[in-house]
């Protein structure tokens, strides 16, 4: 492997990273799959509808639950940022390279949060409140409450890149090392230890991670919104 960054590809001439395309396929997946299970809905929910609902009823009622029943209009766009960074954390499971695992992609995603931190600060508190927080309880703290305002994209983004780009190559790295294998056993046509040992390390790296870093993200996001808000 020359590298684990993303691959460079040329389309017509013009450059676009992995990240992209993938990025452009899950979008593209989950747009299809909101379409296809919202296009014909009944009053008595059945098969696709009825799990349909029940995601979206869990999603309300984590909302709810970790900010409170009155910021429940978050629950749109938190259950949209946690299925975006689930398919993107899982899609590395169908042989893709997972976008999360290139920190542009989990940058983006924390500055959005970053934004929305103090877009509501400002609105809920008014901008003199806001400007006043950062110099209490006294105002030679400016400077640890501003960088630990500043902290919070970056933690968001590297907690998340950093669990998936060390997945990624401790996965490659267990590939190669099997390969190796196989050709000291003479097993050099069929990779026989390639394509059986490394799906328990996959259920570890690729879905249980996946999940879980996907969870840590939403959950950071709602608790530092409230913060700012209360």
């Amino acid at each position: 492997m020359e590298g684990f960054g993303p691959k460079l590809l040329s389309i017509g001439g013009v450059t676009i990273s992995e990240t992209v395309i993938v990025t452009w396929i899950v979008m593209a997946l989950l747009t299809i799959g909101a379409y296809l299970t919202t296009r014909r809905y009944e009053k008595v929910p059945r098969g696709v509808q009825n799990a349909v609902e029940t995601l979206v009823e869990t999603i309300n009622k984590l909302v709810a639950d970790t900010m409170g029943e009155d910021k429940k209009k978050f629950a749109p766009y938190m259950g949209t940022l946690l299925l975006f960074i689930l398919c993107t954390n899982l899609i590395g499971l169908l042989g893709f390279r997972p976008p999360t695992a290139d920190f542009n992609t989990t940058l983006a995603l924390a500055l959005i949060t970053f934004g929305m931190i103090h877009y509501y600060a400002v609105k809920s508190h008014g901008l003199g409140p806001y400007v006043k927080g950062y110099f209490e309880p006294f105002f030679l703290l400016f400077p640890l409450n501003l960088l630990g305002e500043l902290a919070k994209p970056i933690s968001l983004s590297f907690r998340l890149f950093g669990n998936l780009i060390g997945g990624l190559i401790i996965m490659s790295l267990i590939y190669g090392a099997l390969g190796s294998f196989s050709t000291m056993l003479g097993f050099t046509s069929v990779p026989i230890l390639q394509g059986i040992i490394p799906i328990v390390f996959h259920v570890y790296f690729d879905l249980f991670a996946g999940v879980l870093q996907s969870f840590i993200f939403l959950m950071l996001t709602m608790v530092f919104v409230t913060i700012a808000i209360d």
